[in-house]
């Protein structure tokens, strides 16, 4: 048993276990290995996507749900800290389902647990289901994770999702094209991970004339909740919306990501395309979330 704090606690091989087994749960949804189990499903940020797929998983492998959607109505809001709570936790689940407001928060919560820790998302930093999900839905479409373009959009400086995700692409000979207002760049320590690897990255602020030859198109929205300054947010908002005027000169293969919820970066004409995969990718999460609580709790 192992806690799946980073994408980077899993080997490539590990990944592609994962999601081979995450197509073995697509075929066959409703498998009993978490019979007698109970999985805490412990939210200290609000999430939809995420806790919902994680409690669906958890539902059709036949385990028990504990937990919480909002701190405020727990012993948090008295003041507990987050060792107690995560001590208490584990006195009474077999694993951990963890999403926190604060960087870090997950792999310290992974070093005080004495069962797994799943990190569901920890601020600005990682988000390793999402990515294994995403993973899942670019193999599924493209056929294969080599040698791919993904074009990153929006917000890369505070958006875990696209962090996570090119930690794991990077595995892959990935080329990354990152796309996003200056305010809101890459952060610099995910470039020097790609020249480190010798990998191909470029940056631009402008759309439309950079996802020409993209094969994964990676829309994320300004996140609100991670400016201090909302005058700030207000200047960055809306500045990529993505239309199927946008798209009519893409890659007959490219495929259009998002880990949602959108506010509107992603024009609603655009659901209809055949180019746009985000909500089917939702729905991938199911299975990849039955399998990463499969691969962690050392079930399959």
């Amino acid at each position: 048993m192992k806690s799946l704090v980073s994408i980077t606690d899993f080997s490539k091989d590990e990944i592609l276990k994962t999601l081979d087994l995450a197509a073995e749960f697509e075929n066959d949804t409703n498998q009993n290995i978490l019979e007698n189990k109970v999985v805490a499903s412990i939210f200290f940020e609000p999430s939809t996507r995420t806790r919902l797929s994680f409690e669906t998983a958890i539902n059709r492998l036949g385990g028990k749900i504990i937990g919480f959607s909002d701190s405020a109505n727990t012993s948090v809001s008295k003041g507990e800290t987050l060792k107690d709570t995560i001590s208490m936790i584990a006195n009474y689940a077999d694993l951990i389902i963890m999403r926190h407001h604060i960087e870090g928060a997950a792999r310290y919560a992974s070093e005080i647990s004495k069962v797994p820790v799943i990190n569901a998302g920890d601020g600005a930093n990682q988000h390793p289901s999402q990515t294994l999900l995403d993973m899942y839905s670019i193999k599924k479409t493209q056929g294969k994770l080599e040698n791919l373009t993904i074009a990153m959009i929006g917000d890369l400086k505070y958006g875990r999702t696209v962090h996570s995700l090119l930690m794991a692409m990077s595995h892959f000979n990935t080329k990354f094209k990152f796309i996003a207002p200056a305010e809101l760049q890459m952060p610099v320590e995910y470039k020097n991970h790609l020249d480190r690897l010798g990998l191909k990255y470029s940056e631009h602020t402008e759309l439309t004339e950079n996802i020409g030859d993209a094969d994964i198109i990676y829309m994320t929205r300004v996140q609100r909740e991670r400016f201090s300054d909302l005058l700030e947010y207000e200047k960055v908002k809306n500045i990529y919306i993505l239309t199927n005027e946008m798209l009519e000169n893409t890659k007959q293969n490219v495929k259009v990501l998002h880990p949602l919820p959108r506010v509107g970066e992603i024009d609603i004409n655009v659901d209809d395309n055949p180019k746009a995969y985000y909500f089917t990718q939702s729905l991938n999460g199911v299975y990849t979330r039955m399998a990463i609580i499969a691969c962690v709790l050392g079930l399959k």
